[in-house]
């Protein structure tokens, strides 16, 4: 979309079980070792930077095998496998979160944060306008509820179950559900209730809301930590290393967001969003601890660390 010609390597990350795609694995990894180094050659870079994929590895090691300076960025609290691999053939390490000296040498780390959407950190905090663009009422609470793109299933299924809890409660919904899911769920929308399969404007859903449901990716946590506003984190339990737990539980431990498990949904979810719910306190808290994890300037701050290693070379 930006105009850069996207190359693809096939490599894909190993099983945890025996399967035919870990059979395959090794050949995989020599024919990615191999187009990596005719990309290398191609296009002559003075720089690569690995964000953590699969596809990382074999362009990161062919690189810094010919002494092109190299750069990581590590988006969560727990380090992926790529990047722990990676961590002694690059001159930086960029992370957003304090605490990875224990997966990265200290002496390379530089705490820079995650980039985050441009009209997120400069977006217009009209609450008004914001409630208007969904046709809300402006004087009652709202709740956004965010599954990612391509939607969380039981995230929605929490949702679902939990309508007649927010209507009694008087909240209005803003639901992202997901492409995937938009179909299954859109016969809720209604004057209280509206259903996105994807949010073309998330600064006005970001500005409408009051308290906000999410998952725990990289970007989700950056963006809400710009954002600023009283968040329940539900971490996918299925993602590589359960990171997006450990991301959340780094808010946790700063008092700057709740965090229900998948298993405790059914359990505990009404009695902990109604404590948060029912103390302005409680929200403000929140809120003003979310807002000093905040690093809205990550892009640059990138940026800068990548220019200091050309200069330097």
């Amino acid at each position: 979309m930006a105009g850069y010609k996207i190359e693809g390597l096939n490599i894909t990350g190993i099983q945890r079980k025996l399967t035919f795609k870990n059979l395959m694995f090794p050949f995989k990894l020599i024919s990615s070792l191999i187009k990596a180094g005719k990309i290398v050659s191609k296009f002559k870079p003075d720089a690569v930077i690995g964000t953590g994929g699969f596809a990382s590895g074999p362009l990161l090691k062919i690189a810094s095998g010919r002494g092109i300076p190299c750069v990581l960025q590590e988006q969560n609290s727990y380090a992926g496998i790529t990047n722990k691999l990676l961590k002694d053939k690059v001159a930086k390490i960029c992370v957003a979160y304090d605490g990875m000296e224990k997966f990265f040498p200290a002496d390379i780390i530089v705490k820079t944060g995650n980039p985050v959407r441009g009209n997120l950190v400069e977006r217009n905090d009209d609450k008004d306008g914001a409630i208007g663009f969904f046709r809300f009422q402006p004087k009652t609470k709202t709740v956004l509820v965010l599954g990612g793109s391509l939607g969380a299933r039981r995230i929605n299924q929490l949702i679902e179950e939990k309508l007649d809890f927010f209507k009694a409660l008087d909240i209005q919904v803003i639901w992202q559900c997901g492409k995937l899911y938009y179909e299954e769920y859109k016969k809720y929308d209604s004057d209280s209730v509206r259903v996105f399969g994807f949010l073309n404007r998330m600064d006005y859903a970001y500005t409408a809301a009051d308290t906000i449901i999410s998952r725990a990716g990289a970007g989700s946590v950056s963006e809400l930590c710009i954002v600023g506003k009283a968040v329940v984190f539900i971490p996918s339990p299925t993602v590589a290393e359960d990171h997006q737990t450990k991301n959340a539980q780094a808010l946790v431990a700063e008092n700057a967001a709740l965090l229900v498990r998948e298993k405790d949904l059914d359990e505990t979810f009404e009695n902990v969003f109604l404590d948060m719910y029912n103390s302005e306190a409680k929200q403000s808290e929140l809120s003003v601890n979310i807002k000093k994890l905040a690093m809205p300037n990550a892009t640059k701050n990138i940026v800068d660390e990548i220019e200091k290693l050309l200069n330097e070379n």
